[in-house]
């Protein structure tokens, strides 16, 4: 408990940390009610908000929550007993597939992908510079967690091909919009994230 009185960092893990319970309360009550575990709720929302194919399949999504395929595997089992989503086999090879929300699926999916509403409230009150400047920070920490293999799938910024620092005397540019970019306008879940070759920082 010594840290919680100790240096700022340790206290901001702290707080970090008070944060993630909270998520996983929010995310566990959603679930609760609809009879579906936190995975499946956040399956869920993930097919919500990607169409690509590719980021449709197990192994993507497993690497995605940092799960066993095995895992992974028994949330979209369930899932499609439960007519929440389907698969789509691929022509060339019947033992690859990529999963869709069905209607009722998509519905719930919308419902549920509000469940953080109570910790983005208080973010969007406050200040904007302050928000840009906690979202940089942020990005900041993931980047770390990410290089140092604590945690798989990232498409942020920061580490894509994309992104060039500094480039023309601006902080942050997209090499894609050929355009600078606000620390605002960093993104955390890019569509068109392309991965920094192997060994690059």
């Amino acid at each position: 408990m010594g840290h919680q009185s100790g240096s700022t960092g340790g206290k901001i893990v702290v707080a970090l940390e008070r944060i993630s319970e909270a998520f996983r309360v929010l995310l566990w009550n959603e679930g609760k009610s609809l009879g579906l575990s936190p995975l499946q709720v956040q399956v869920l929302i993930f097919l919500l908000h990607h169409s690509d194919l590719e980021k449709r399949k197990v192994g993507h999504l497993a690497a995605e929550f940092n799960m066993t395929k095995a895992t992974l595997s028994d949330a979209v089992k369930t899932l499609e007993k439960k007519g929440l989503v389907e698969k789509e086999f691929g022509q060339q090879d019947q033992r690859s597939f990529a999963i869709h929300l069905t209607p009722a699926g998509e519905g719930i999916a919308r419902q549920t992908s509000h469940f953080t509403e109570e910790i983005q409230s208080p973010i969007e009150s406050l200040p904007p510079d302050e928000q840009a400047n906690l979202l940089l920070n942020l990005l900041s920490i993931i980047r770390h967690l990410n290089q140092t293999g604590i945690i798989g799938v990232q498409r942020m910024c920061f580490n894509c091909a994309h992104y060039g620092p500094g480039h023309e005397g601006h902080p942050h540019f997209c090499k894609l919009l050929n355009a600078p970019l606000k620390t605002a306008e960093l993104r955390v879940d890019c569509p068109e994230h392309v991965p920094l070759p192997s060994g690059a920082k």
